[in-house]
């Protein structure tokens, strides 16, 4: 398998309690599909997890934090009452545990701004989010991975306890009480074929090769081939040179347009082909 792949369409809870699942597989033609059941355990996020999860994510007034598995509501509660989050949300299966929820965002005086749903968080939209916390066992986070990178929208950070999301590697982790807090943001699709203009109307062919938020690429420029220096991806921005030149840039769909930072190039911009 190479190591960087196409994932062109393929992007777009510090939960409170740790699901352990039953996993049936089921037989569909050929193919095992698994199908979770109901969570028949749970262990509260210690406070001190909590914290640099929240801290992490470096929560703002606009943010919606969506935490699943939320069990006595601490992450959504403290996201918006401690950590200037604008709203949140918490989703678990267990209906005593929302309730118990609700009952804890009355008393903190955030009800206005944290409510508490029963479902699966399997089912759940999260497309709403621009952070999300879990702390689920790696076969649930396994299992959300696909669903993280296609539902949710760059930029949007992703935070774990204990329980990585398989091979997409975190941007960022630290050890707290024993246990790892692991970090994500959504990378942006940028894989595939672009046409870049130059500010002084050069044109190149760019591809981009992509695994997850880590790109490598190349250029044609006048029929001569470039390789891209120092590609970074990070959410919806893309970072790389030609030619000693930086380009910095926007990704929006289709197109990348640049943005002005004192050590970009303006006037240029991309699309994919």
């Amino acid at each position: 398998m190479a190591l960087f792949s196409s994932r062109t369409g393929i992007h777009r809870a510090c939960a409170t309690t740790l699901s352990i699942s039953l996993v049936s597989l089921l037989s569909v033609g050929n193919e095992a599909v698994a199908k979770p059941t109901l969570d028949v355990s749970h262990i509260p996020t210690p406070y001190p997890v909590v914290e640099r999860m929240l801290e992490m994510s470096k929560l703002q007034p606009d943010d919606h934090l969506i935490d699943l598995g939320s069990g006595d509501g601490r992450i959504a509660i403290a996201a918006v009452k401690d950590w200037n989050a604008g709203s949140a949300m918490g989703i678990d299966l267990d209906e005593d545990r929302i309730a118990e929820a609700r009952q804890n965002a009355e008393r903190a005086g955030v009800a206005d701004r944290v409510r508490f749903e029963q479902g699966d968080l399997l089912e759940a939209d999260l497309s709403e989010a621009s952070v999300l916390t879990l702390y689920q066992l790696n076969a649930k986070n396994i299992w959300l991975q696909p669903v993280i990178l296609k539902s949710m929208n760059p930029g949007t950070r992703v935070l774990t306890h204990s329980f990585e999301l398989g091979e997409w590697e975190p941007d960022q982790s630290d050890t707290v009480e024993g246990g790892t807090v692991y970090m994500w943001t959504v990378p942006a699709s940028v894989a595939g074929k672009w046409q870049l203009t130059t500010a002084e109307g050069i044109e190149a062919l760019i591809l981009i090769e992509q695994s997850y938020q880590r790109v490598v690429g190349s250029a044609e420029i006048e029929g001569e081939p470039v390789m891209l220096s120092d590609p970074r991806l990070h959410g919806n921005e893309i970072r790389f040179s030609i030619d000693s030149r930086q380009y910095i840039g926007k990704v929006e769909g289709d197109n990348i347009v640049p943005v002005d930072e004192a050590n970009g190039t303006a006037g240029w911009n991309a699309q994919r082909i």
